[in-house]
């Protein structure tokens, strides 16, 4: 599920903090599921608690999880970060826009390729 990856230069809370995130993202946990504890999650990937506890900080930050005193953390419903992957999502097409734009690119070709996914066609 998470992997360490310690030639990675991000900080093991990074790393714990993006796979989560991913984890979450791609609904491999669903909302209102509850997160392994800290001591447990932890153990099994042999680091500090101390190091799960600053990922799960900034997991609830940015709104992908929440914690229940006395229980534990929880997903959050999607509406809670969603808002953040859509403006990084869309911060990113405008990049790649401009730098299509910069190479005289036929922009239609773009357009084209987000009409086919709206229609549940991939290019």
């Amino acid at each position: 599920m998470i992997l360490i990856n310690y030639s990675d230069r991000r900080p093991i809370y990074e790393q714990v903090t993006g796979k989560i995130a991913e984890l979450i993202i791609q609904g491999v946990l669903a909302p209102d599921s509850q997160l392994p504890s800290v001591r447990s999650l932890a153990m099994e990937l042999s680091i500090n608690p101390n190091t799960i506890q600053r990922a799960y900080q900034e997991l609830e930050r940015r709104g992908y999880i929440h914690s229940i005193k006395g229980k534990g953390s929880f997903v959050s419903p999607r509406n809670s970060y969603a808002s953040e992957q859509e403006q990084e999502i869309l911060a990113e097409l405008r990049r790649l826009v401009e730098r299509a734009a910069r190479l005289d690119m036929d922009l239609t070709l773009l357009q084209n390729i987000i009409i086919q996914y709206e229609g549940g066609e991939t290019p």
